[in-house]
C-alpha cells in the first residue's frame, strides 16, 4: 500500500514522537508512506471560521497535490483528517467550487476531486485489518487498561463524514483488543478535549481536560490513547494544568495511537518516543511483558 503521507503541523514539531511512531508502524506493515514537503497546514478550524474559501482552497492545494501522484492521503490527525474531508465535501458545492478554483487555477492547480482521505486509524482498522494486526503482535499488550480518545474531527459532522457514529464509535476499541489491551468505555472518549478554547480561556479548556481525564480514570484506565495529536497536547501537555482545574493529581499516561501498535508489534520505547511524553508513560509500560523472541 502507498499512500501521501500528511502528517500535519504538529508531528512535524511539537509532537514529533507521532512522527516517528507512524513511520516505525508503516514500516513494519509495508505501508509506504511517499511525502510531499510542500503541503500546507489544514487550518485547523480556526482558518475556517474566519473564511470558508480560504480554507477549503488551502486543503483542495493539498488533495490536488496527493491526486496528481494518483494517491490517497494519510492523516495522523483528528483534525486534519476532518479538515480535509469537508474540503472534498464543500468542493462539490458548485458555487465554492467557483470561489476555490478562481483561487488556485491561477496557481496552476486544478482539482478532479477523486483523492480519499484515510485517517491512519482507519488504515489499520480497514484496509490492513484487525485480524492481520493481530497477527503480527508480538508484545501484547495484556494486563493494560486503555480509554481511547477519537477527538472530535474525527467523527463530527457525523452525517458528512459517513464513517462511524459520533456517539459510539468502535474502531478503536477494536484495534485495542486486537493488540491484547483492555479497552476501557466511558462517556468523555467522545467528547472535546478542550483544545479549541486553550488559547482564548485556557482555565475552561484546563476543566474540560480535567474531565474526560477523571472520566477515564473512574472506569479504570491505566492510561489513555488518541488518534489527535492536538488532543494529545490538551491530556498529555497540558496535563498539569487540567490538575490545577479539577483541584487533584491525575496521572494519567497518553499515548498516541501509533504508539500503542508500535509496541504491540515490538518496537521500543525509545523508537517510538515515548520519552518525549510530559506525563511519564513508564506506570503503563510497566504492565506490558517484554516481546517475544523469535
Amino acid at each position: 500500500m502507498k499512500l501521501a503521507y500528511y502528517p500535519g503541523c504538529v508531528a512535524q514539531e511539537s509532537g514529533k514522537e507521532l512522527d516517528m511512531a507512524t513511520r516505525w508502524v508503516c514500516r513494519s506493515l509495508g505501508i509506504e508512506l511517499v511525502e510531499f514537503p510542500n503541503f500546507s497546514c489544514c487550518g485547523s478550524g480556526f482558518t475556517d471560521e474566519a473564511n470558508e474559501t480560504l480554507n477549503v482552497a488551502l486543503n483542495v492545494r493539498n488533495l490536488a497535490l496527493a491526486e496528481k501522484a494518483g494517491l490517497d492521503l494519510l492523516t495522523v490527525c483528528s483534525t486534519c483528517q476532518g479538515m480535509l474531508s469537508l474540503a472534498n465535501l464543500r468542493y462539490q458545492d458548485p458555487a465554492v467550487k467557483s470561489r476555490v478554483d478562481g483561487a488556485l487555477t491561477p496557481l496552476g492547480i486544478s482539482y478532479r476531486g477523486t483523492t480519499k482521505v484515510k485517517h491512519l486509524l482507519r488504515v489499520l482498522t480497514e484496509d490492513i485489518g484487525t485480524e492481520k494486526i493481530r497477527a503480527r503482535v508480538a508484545r501484547p499488550l495484556g494486563g493494560l487498561k486503555i480509554g481511547a480518545f477519537y477527538g472530535c474531527h474525527l467523527l463530527r459532522p457525523a452525517d458528512e463524514l459517513e464513517w462511524e457514529s459520533a456517539e459510539e464509535p468502535h474502531a478503536f476499541e477494536d484495534l485495542l483488543k486486537a493488540v491484547g489491551a483492555t479497552p476501557v468505555y466511558y462517556r468523555g472518549r467522545v467528547m472535546c478535549c478542550g483544545f479549541p478554547i486553550q488559547f482564548v480561556k485556557p482555565d475552561t479548556a484546563s476543566r474540560v481536560a480535567g474531565r474526560q481525564i477523571e472520566d477515564a480514570k473512574s472506569h479504570g484506565a491505566d492510561a489513555m490513547a488518541t488518534p489527535c495529536p492536538l488532543c494529545h497536547i490538551s491530556l498529555d501537555a497540558y496535563q498539569n494544568q487540567a490538575e490545577e482545574a479539577v483541584g487533584h493529581s491525575l496521572d494519567m499516561p497518553v499515548f498516541h495511537l501509533p504508539q500503542v501498535v508500535g509496541l504491540a508489534l515490538g518496537a521500543t520505547p525509545e523508537e517510538l518516543g515515548l520519552g518525549r511524553h510530559l506525563v511519564s508513560t513508564a506506570p503503563a509500560l510497566g504492565k506490558i511483558a517484554a516481546p517475544a523472541r523469535s
